[in-house]
């Protein structure tokens, strides 16, 4: 990837006021883009302070992506509930100056590759339909849709969409 930021990039864990660069991010492109209202970034702190809070390094991962020191990006893998229903990748973001040079792919392939050193048989994501970018990077990892549907939230109707990527089917594949 000559030339691209994914040269020159480092990935970095949790440094103070990250979690707010992260949800600023998250509010004001899914509000430029996609118009979603203040329930959207309420939900999204909340959530993001809590995995903070709670985190422990064997069970959960957070990159934060950087530039000649500039944030660029972030995801997280939730364990929380691994045993029961698998780990979530959350929070996955690129800054739009940043967008289309790989980072978002080399933060979801890190984010996968912690699953597995983990032993997590499986690891999901909530997205909804038309983050087309972001769908073409999860099934590049192997991420497969396996439900839709049809929801108002954050002041908008969407089609909100689990995709999945399971170590056992892709053994029988």
């Amino acid at each position: 990837m000559t030339g691209d930021a994914v040269d020159t990039v480092e990935l970095k864990g949790y440094y103070p006021g990250v979690v707010g660069k992260i949800i600023q991010l998250h509010a004001e492109y899914y509000f430029e883009k996609w118009g979603f209202d203040v329930s959207f970034e309420a939900q999204e702190g909340k959530e993001l302070s809590e995995f903070i809070r709670d985190f422990h390094e064997s069970r959960d991962g957070f990159w934060v992506a950087q530039i000649n020191g500039v944030f660029a990006g972030s995801i997280a893998i939730d364990g929380r509930s691994a045993e029961t229903e698998g780990a979530r990748l959350r929070w996955l973001i690129v800054e739009p100056e940043f967008q289309g040079q790989g980072i978002g792919t080399l933060l979801v392939k890190e984010g996968v590759q912690f699953c597995k050193k983990a032993g997590y048989n499986q690891v999901s994501l909530w997205t909804f339909e038309g983050l087309d970018t972001a769908r073409y990077v999860y099934e590049q990892e192997g991420f497969r849709l396996t439900r839709e549907r049809r929801l108002k939230q954050w002041g908008q109707d969407i089609n909100e969409q689990m995709f999945q990527l399971s170590w056992k089917s892709r053994a029988r594949e």
